[in-house]
C-alpha cells in the first residue's frame, strides 16, 4: 500500500476554504481560471457559453445558461464557485464509507473482487444495474488478468476524480 499523502486543510471556522484539501482548491482555481473566459473574476453567461463553445457545444440555448448562473447567490467569483462545488458535493460518500460496503464482498481483505461476482451482486440485489452499466463500469475499471477489480482504486477515483499513480 502505498503510502498517504499529508493531507494539509486550510484551517477556519465555517469558511468554505476548510471544507477542502489544499490540493482541491488548486484544482478548482484552475477550473475556474479556464471557464473565466474574460479574465475578470466573475463567470457569467458569456464565459459558461465560451466554455461550452470550447468543448465542441456550439448552440446551447440563453435558457439553461441562465438557469446555470441563476444556481448561485449573486455573482460567481471564486469564493461563490467553490461554494457552489462544496454544496453539491456535500451529499457524497466518502471514501472510507465506499470502501467498508465493498470490504462485505471481500472478507479476506484482498483489496479486490472478482470481476463476476460484484457483476452478479450488481446485477440481481438491490438497485440492479443493467447490462449497459455493468459494460460502462468495467470499461471504466476493466479488471486484471485474473479477472479482479481493484476496489480501492474504484473507491479513489469516485471520491477524488483521477486514478492513483
Amino acid at each position: 500500500q502505498p503510502p498517504k499523502k499529508a493531507k494539509k486543510k486550510i484551517e477556519g471556522g465555517s469558511n468554505v476554504f476548510s471544507m477542502f484539501e489544499q490540493t482541491q482548491i488548486q484544482e478548482f482555481k484552475e477550473a475556474f481560471t479556464i471557464m473565466d473566459q474574460n479574465r475578470d473574476g466573475f463567470i457569467d453567461k458569456a464565459d459558461l457559453r465560451d466554455t461550452f463553445a470550447a468543448l465542441g457545444r456550439l448552440n446551447v440555448k440563453n435558457e439553461e445558461l441562465e438557469d446555470m448562473v441563476k444556481e448561485a447567490p449573486g455573482p460567481i467569483n471564486f469564493t461563490v464557485f467553490l461554494t457552489m462545488f462544496g454544496e453539491k458535493l456535500k451529499g457524497t460518500d466518502p471514501e472510507e464509507t465506499i470502501l467498508n460496503a465493498f470490504k462485505i464482498f471481500d472478507p479476506e481483505g484482498k483489496g479486490h473482487i472478482k470481476a463476476d461476482y460484484i457483476k452478479e451482486m450488481l446485477m440481481t440485489q438491490a438497485d440492479r444495474f443493467s447490462q449497459e452499466e455493468i459494460n460502462q463500469m468495467f470499461a471504466a475499471f476493466p479488471p486484471d488478468v485474473s479477472g479482479n477489480l481493484d476496489y480501492k482504486n474504484l473507491c479513489y477515483v469516485i471520491t477524488h476524480g483521477e486514478e492513483k499513480d
